[in-house]
C-alpha cells in the first residue's frame, strides 16, 4: 500500500475516534434568510399550570419543591453557563371548586384531581387552605414570574346547580341566580391572593373548555354555551368594576382551536365573532375588564397535517378580523391523536420534538401570543407533564424531561415584548426542520427544530446585515438547554439531528 492512503487511512481512523464523522457524509444545508423589519405578533410569554399536582408538591421537603421551582421558572444558570431552569414567565392559578373538601362525597374518585378552595362550606375564607399551590405562587414571584392568571374549572360548590364540582348532566351547572355571588367570591379572591400572598392576579379566566360537557365526574369542570358564557362575563366585569380590580377576565379558553371560527356553531363556536363583534348578541369586547384577547387549546388538531395547517390558518384569519384582537393557546398537552398517543410518559425527545413542532405552528401560523402548557408537574404515567414526581403527597423523586428543555428553547430566550420576524426559507429542499426568529431590540432569537435523524447545516443570513457572530443552545438526547458552540458568523449553523436549538446573534 503506498504511503499516501495509508497516512489517508489513518487520519479517517483517528477522524472517527473522535466522533469527527459528519466530515465523510453528506450534510443537508438549509438556507434561510430572516427579515427583521418584517414583524408580526409581539410575544407575551410562555407558561404553565399548578394543577393537579402543586397542591402536594408544594408540601414537599424543601430542597425537592425548590429543584421544581428552578427548573419551571429559573433564569439563572451555573458557573458553566448551563441554564437551571426554563424561565416561564406566565403561571396559571387553579382556583379550586371546593370538591377536596367533599372528600368521596365530591364523587371524583382520584384525590389528585379534586381540587381544594379559599372559599369553605361555611361561606367564610381561609387562605391557608391551599398551601401547596399558595408556595408555587410565591416561588414564581421570587424567581422573576410576573404574569398571574387565575382559572376556573367549576364554580365553588356552593354556587353550582347540582353542588358539585362537575356536571351532572352535561349542561351548565352554575346557578345563575347564584352569579351575584360567584362573582363576588372572584373578587375576594383577587383581594385575598394580593393581601395573603403577595400576587397580583393579571388575568382571570372563568370558564375552562366550556364546550365539553364535563359530567364524567373524574376533575372539577363545567360546561357552558356562549350565551351563558356571556351572561358570566358581564357579571364578573361588573363585579370587578364596582369594586376595582384592575384583573382582566381572560375570554375562550376553546376547547378546540375550531370552536374560535366555526360560522355554523352559534351554540357553542365561532367564538371571535360572538363575542368580540358588536353585531352578536353575545358582545363583551366593549366591557372595562375584558382583555382584547381569546384563548383555545391546541387539542385533537395536530394531525393529519392538512389540518394541522388549515386549522391554524383559519385561527389566525378569525383573530386578525377583529382589530387588536390577541390570540392565546393556553393550553396543551399530549391527549393523543393519529400521530402520537398521550399513554406513557416519555422523558425523551420524541414526544419533546412533537411539542417543539407544535409551538413553532402555533406561534408562526396561529400567531399565538402566549403558549402555555397543561401541567407543569405531573404525577401520572402520561404525556402531559413538564416535570414528573412520584405520586406521593409528601416526599418522593423529581423527573426533568426533555419537553421541559424543548420549551425552554423558547421560553428562556424570547422576552415578552420581543416581535416575531419573517423567515424566508431559501433552499429548495427544505427537510423537516423548523425555524421561527424573535427581534428583541438589537438581538435576534431564532429557534430551530431539527426533526430528522441527521444533522443539519443551517445558513442564517440576515436581511441587510449579512451574516452576524452568535451563540447556541441545544436540546437533544444528550443536552438540556446546553451552551453548544460560538459561531464567528451564521453561515454554518449546527443543528444536532433531533434537536432543538437557539441561536443568539444581532
Amino acid at each position: 500500500m503506498k504511503k499516501t492512503a495509508v497516512l489517508k487511512l489513518l487520519f479517517i481512523h483517528i477522524m472517527v475516534l473522535l466522533g469527527c464523522t459528519t466530515a465523510f457524509s453528506q450534510q443537508k444545508t438549509v438556507k434561510i434568510e430572516i427579515d427583521p423589519a418584517t414583524t408580526f405578533q409581539t410575544m407575551e410569554g410562555f407558561g404553565a399550570s399548578d394543577a393537579w399536582s402543586c397542591q402536594f408538591a408544594g408540601l414537599w421537603p424543601d430542597t425537592k419543591k425548590n429543584k421544581m421551582a428552578d427548573l419551571l421558572f429559573s433564569t439563572a444558570s451555573d458557573d458553566h453557563d448551563q441554564p437551571l431552569g426554563i424561565g416561564l414567565n406566565f403561571w396559571r392559578f387553579s382556583i379550586g371548586g371546593g370538591s377536596a373538601a367533599q372528600g368521596k362525597l365530591s364523587d371524583i374518585g382520584d384525590e389528585w384531581r379534586r381540587q381544594y378552595a379559599f372559599l369553605q362550606a361555611n361561606g367564610t375564607y381561609d387562605w391557608n387552605a391551599m398551601p401547596g399551590q399558595t408556595w408555587f405562587l410565591k416561588a414564581a414571584k421570587a424567581r422573576g414570574v410576573n404574569q398571574f392568571i387565575g382559572f376556573v374549572n367549576s364554580p365553588n360548590v356552593l354556587f353550582t346547580k347540582n353542588g358539585k364540582a362537575y356536571s351532572t348532566e352535561g349542561k351548565c351547572n352554575l346557578d345563575f341566580d347564584k352569579l351575584p355571588a360567584f362573582a363576588a367570591d372572584m373578587v375576594t379572591t383577587v383581594k385575598g391572593l394580593q393581601q395573603s400572598a403577595g400576587i397580583t392576579l393579571n388575568y382571570l379566566s372563568p370558564a375552562n373548555e366550556p364546550q365539553w360537557k364535563w359530567n364524567e365526574h373524574n376533575q372539577e369542570g363545567c360546561p357552558y354555551n356562549n350565551a351563558e358564557l356571556a351572561k358570566l362575563y358581564k357579571g364578573i366585569n361588573q363585579a370587578f368594576e364596582q369594586n376595582k380590580i384592575t384583573t382582566k377576565i381572560q375570554v375562550g379558553e376553546a376547547g378546540q382551536l375550531d370552536y374560535l371560527y366555526q360560522n355554523g356553531d352559534t351554540l357553542k363556536g365561532n367564538q371571535v365573532y360572538q363575542f368580540f363583534n358588536a353585531a352578536s348578541p353575545n358582545y363583551v369586547g366593549n366591557l372595562s375588564n375584558i382583555d382584547q384577547s381569546i384563548s383555545a387549546h391546541s387539542y385533537f388538531t395536530t394531525s393529519p397535517v392538512t389540518k394541522f395547517i388549515n386549522t391554524r390558518k383559519k385561527t389566525a384569519e378569525a383573530v386578525a378580523a377583529v382589530p387588536g384582537l390577541r390570540y392565546w393557546m393556553s393550553e396543551y398537552c399530549v391527549l393523543g391523536d393519529a400521530v402520537l398517543k398521550g399513554e406513557k410518559r416519555d422523558l425523551g425527545m420524541v414526544t419533546a420534538l412533537f411539542i417543539a413542532r407544535l409551538i413553532h405552528h402555533d406561534l408562526v401560523i396561529s400567531n399565538a401570543a402566549s403558549w402555555q402548557w397543561w401541567l407543569a408537574i405531573s404525577s401520572g404515567d402520561y404525556k402531559d407533564g413538564l416535570v414528573y414526581i412520584d405520586k406521593n403527597k409528601t416526599d418522593g423523586n423529581v423527573h426533568d424531561s426533555k419537553m421541559l428543555w424543548a420549551l425552554g428553547n423558547y421560553s428562556r430566550f424570547i422576552k415578552p415584548g420581543s416581535q416575531r420576524v419573517q423567515v424566508n426559507t431559501l433552499s429548495a429542499d427544505h427537510p423537516e426542520v423548523y425555524v421561527s426568529s424573535y427581534r428583541q431590540n438589537q438581538k435576534l432569537v431564532t429557534v430551530a427544530v431539527n426533526s430528522t435523524k441527521a444533522d443539519i447545516m443551517l445558513d442564517i443570513a440576515i436581511k441587510g446585515k449579512g451574516h452576524n457572530k452568535a451563540m447556541t443552545y441545544v436540546t437533544d438526547t444528550t443536552h438540556n438547554l446546553s451552551p453548544f458552540k460560538q459561531y464567528n458568523n451564521t453561515k454554518q449553523i449546527l443543528l444536532p439531528a433531533e434537536s432543538v436549538t437557539t441561536i443568539l446573534s444581532k
